[in-house]
């Protein structure tokens, strides 16, 4: 028989009531009533960090998709897998991508879940996430942070991160001086999200979507729209997530 819920996984004490019980009395020092350790596990990793700009906008977004699970029947948990940020990680992010897939893979295997949201954006971490979620192989669905806005400068749209590399290159050359490409610096990213540019963040968003592994339309949102947060109505990310649920009852 396939248990679900809290029964999931259960640690090893050579005693599965024991272990069960012991589960629950921890889990309600946590707060969640009877009813709640009842209705199927969804867990949401997220690869929020202050490391990471492209997901600086996250905790908003996780809150969300917690309401959508909720909304469905389901109990979301949320825990943390290794977060990839493009710009902030040396010799390059692509180094931990597969470091990330088995983080991914490890913790959908080793915990109570029925279910998982993966919830990413930056070119490295949806790989991985897709990677892990695949090996453990339980239900899931992908939310994406989005891309940025494009900002301007002097009149003209500035997409991160194209425009910075052609106005790198015009600073190297001598065309603009150290103020305007510090302007320029200023200008690149000014939201949260993904670069606004159809670049590898953009890419994988639409493999994502075009692998069915989110709904129609969810990879090319704006991370600051309103239209991301997955509650919003029939055709939106709540949808998918309450079949995630569906799945997991």
């Amino acid at each position: 028989m396939t248990e679900h819920g809290l029964a999931n996984n259960l640690t090893e004490y050579g005693d599965r009531q024991f272990a069960l019980y012991l589960r629950r009395s921890f889990a309600k020092a946590m707060g969640f009533s009877e009813a709640a350790l009842d209705k199927p596990i969804v867990g949401i990793i997220n690869t929020y960090s202050e490391f990471n700009n492209c997901h600086h906008h996250f905790p908003e977004l996780v809150e969300a998709i917690k309401r959508g699970v909720w909304q469905a029947g389901g109990l979301p948990l949320e825990f943390p897998t290794i977060s990839l940020g493009e710009l902030f990680l040396s010799p390059t992010s692509m180094l931990f991508r597969n470091l990330m897939s088995m983080d991914v893979e490890t913790m959908i295997r080793a915990q109570p879940l029925d279910a998982v949201v993966l919830v990413g954006g930056c070119d490295k971490t949806m790989p991985a996430l897709l990677m892990g979620a695949a090996s453990a192989g339980l239900p899931a669905v992908a939310v994406v942070g989005g891309p940025m806005l494009t900002s301007n400068f002097e009149g003209e749209r500035l997409g991160a991160c194209t425009d910075c590399r052609r106005y790198w290159a015009k600073y190297r050359r001598g065309e603009i001086d150290l103020a305007t490409i510090n302007q320029v610096e200023g200008q690149l990213a000014p939201t949260a999200g993904t670069c606004s540019v159809m670049g590898t963040a953009s890419t994988m968003a639409c493999v994502t979507e075009a692998l069915g592994m989110m709904l129609p339309g969810g990879a090319a949102i704006p991370a600051v729209y309103a239209d991301r947060a997955p509650w919003r109505g029939c055709g939106k990310t709540g949808d998918a997530i309450g079949r995630a649920t569906a799945c997991a009852k």
